[in-house]
């Protein structure tokens, strides 16, 4: 009896209207992200996929065989690196190829750039002569400076007895 005669106050029928609000949001929430994990096994069953798996596997089996193959052989592939390959090629322990890797790529360069260095000093017993050269259009372009400081004046001059 007490029910029927308890009327709900207006706070609190809006505060169940809210709670009714946040629990279908969440389950809206919740089938939105069922649908993503259904989406995501849609999208990555080809990945998973037993064939695709299968190749993998396959794959690297084979280079699980051929690393064991290597270090099966260490010693010998340890002697073989440091052998020398002709009489005039020494030994390098591998803690240094990465230095060897520098010097080779520096050596290119110098290499590469052999032939400009050759011409630099190939014309260095001719520099006497280059700076004769040098030094007689230098004292041609002072004696045309010269003369044409003297024809401007003269040039000048003119222009003011023109005047006159």
């Amino acid at each position: 009896t007490l029910d029927l005669t308890c009327i709900k106050a207006p706070c609190f029928v809006k505060f169940s209207e809210m709670e009714k609000m946040a629990n279908i949001q969440a389950e809206i929430n919740e089938k939105n992200l069922k649908t993503e994990i259904l989406q995501l096994e849609k999208e990555t069953a080809d990945i998973a996929h037993p064939f695709y798996l299968g190749k993998k596997c396959e794959i690297l089996q084979d280079m699980n065989g051929h690393l064991e193959a290597i270090l099966k052989q260490k010693r010998a592939l340890r002697k073989r690196l440091i052998k020398p390959r002709c009489q005039e090629s020494l030994p390098i322990e591998a803690t240094f190829h990465k230095y060897v890797v520098e010097l080779l790529a520096e050596a290119v360069t110098f290499i590469e750039k052999l032939e400009s260095h050759l011409q630099t000093v190939r014309s260095i017993p001719q520099i006497p002569n280059i700076m004769k050269d040098m030094d007689t259009a230098l004292t041609k372009t002072e004696l045309l400076v010269m003369d044409l400081e003297e024809l401007a004046e003269q040039i000048l001059k003119w222009r003011e007895l023109q005047k006159e």
